[in-house]
């Protein structure tokens, strides 16, 4: 269904760093640059970092989240804790076992330096 996603930043630098470590943890190579944006390619589809085009500020998405997913609960834990290290910050309850109408999902909530919330998934 989908392409790529693409989300904003202010700082391009900061935002490869964060998202090359972060993504590392879950075997994606590092971003290619391509003048104000960086690009994460998966045989599973794109996730992009940009500056915005109309050189206004980036800005996050109120209610929305970014999943990825994690082949493990370790590799969920892994990526977690990359993310902090690199400017992260932890957000929802700690990482751990979640159960709904989806049933037993292992979830780790973070948000990015520039406050885009993002989540590794692992389906139990």
């Amino acid at each position: 269904m989908f392409s790529h996603i693409m989300i904003g930043t202010n700082d391009l630098e900061r935002a490869k760093t964060f998202y090359d470590a972060l993504l590392g943890t879950l075997d994606v190579p590092a971003a290619s640059v391509d003048g104000h944006r960086i690009f994460y390619m998966t045989p599973t589809g794109v996730f992009s970092v940009s500056q915005p085009i109309n050189g206004e500020p980036a800005t996050h998405a109120n209610g929305g989240t970014i999943g990825f997913a994690a082949k493990t609960t370790q590799q969920a834990d892994a990526w977690h804790a990359a993310g902090l290290a690199a400017g992260g910050t932890t957000c929802e309850d700690p990482p751990g076992v979640r159960e709904g109408q989806m049933g037993k999902l292992y979830l780790a909530y973070l948000r990015d330096p520039d406050g885009n919330k993002l989540c590794a998934l692992h389906r139990m």
